[in-house]
């Protein structure tokens, strides 16, 4: 019909799209009296929207239209559902926990920013269901969200004795190298290619924290700088699975690094390097 919807909005299924299009199928065809159902917050004007619903209005693409927007509502209904059987299915994992002030949705620190999904269930408080499970709040951890810390535990599960350290962990994940030695000389030092799907959720934990600002991301910035993007993405999900194997393991929450704490660490670890190293070739290193 030469209506162009998606063109002005970026979410023809957010609040300002459905509004318009539940107008078109109930019989409203003024591109103008349509534009002015816009939500306040959209950053096109009445105008643009009115111009992007100027068409030619055929019967046969309006039945289409209806029963396709009829098609989205069961849709939405049986997404509904499941969301209530998924709140249901939480609350019986572990339900001896019962819950505890300790485990309220309010106790828990104010959500991370942009981490907001438009997919995540509704009415299902996962993260206070997650906290209760493992004991400790995932979510918390830079880069991980509310989807991937339910893989992870999915994959992993919270008893963490069945690997004896973090290095056990990592290696299982896919995540440490693999040294090839022959002879004593390291003839290859490689990531194994893994399916490891818990693997896989911490790279994409590694991936959303590249431009972050935090110890993560200044971490993945002077990795990249030195072996590369790819690598450093592996070895940011392999610094990130550590903190989660020890907070699973002891069950200590997540204190987070700022960056300006992370560069100040580093560099207290580049000095005793030095040092190390001037000792050892018969020299004292003395701050200038």
């Amino acid at each position: 019909m030469n209506i162009q919807l998606s063109q002005a909005l970026s979410d023809v299924t957010g609040g300002t799209g459905q509004t318009i299009i539940r107008a078109i199928v109930a019989g409203e065809r003024d591109p103008h009296k349509l534009a002015v159902l816009r939500n306040y917050r959209c950053k096109k004007g009445e105008e643009e929207i009115a111009k992007a619903l100027t068409g030619t209005w055929r019967e046969e693409h309006l039945f289409i239209l209806r029963q396709s927007l009829e098609m989205f509502d069961f849709y939405t209904r049986q997404i509904e559902v499941c969301d209530a059987e998924i709140e249901r299915t939480y609350g019986q994992v572990r339900a001896d926990r019962g819950n505890n002030g300790s485990d309220d949705q309010a106790s828990l620190p104010a959500n991370k920013r942009k981490s907001h999904s438009k997919n995540a269930p509704k009415d299902v408080q996962v993260r206070k269901h997650l906290k209760r499970i493992c004991g400790v709040d995932l979510i918390a951890v830079h880069g991980i969200s509310a989807s991937l810390a339910q893989e992870i535990v999915m994959e992993c599960g919270t008893d963490m004795s069945k690997f004896p350290d973090e290095k056990h962990y990592s290696s299982w994940l896919g995540l440490a190298p693999k040294h090839e030695i022959s002879g004593g000389k390291i003839l290859k030092n490689r990531v194994q290619k893994t399916r490891n799907r818990a693997g896989q959720a911490f790279r994409r934990a590694a991936a959303s924290v590249m431009r972050a600002d935090c110890a993560f991301g200044a971490f993945y910035r002077r990795q990249k700088a030195r072996l590369g993007p790819a690598q450093a993405v592996v070895a940011t999900a392999h610094l990130i699975a550590r903190v989660v194997y020890r907070m699973l393991k002891y069950q200590v929450e997540y204190e987070p690094l700022s960056v300006e704490e992370y560069e100040k660490h580093y560099r207290q670890q580049q000095i005793k390097y030095l040092e190390r190293k001037a000792a050892k070739l018969g020299f004292q290193l003395s701050p200038v």
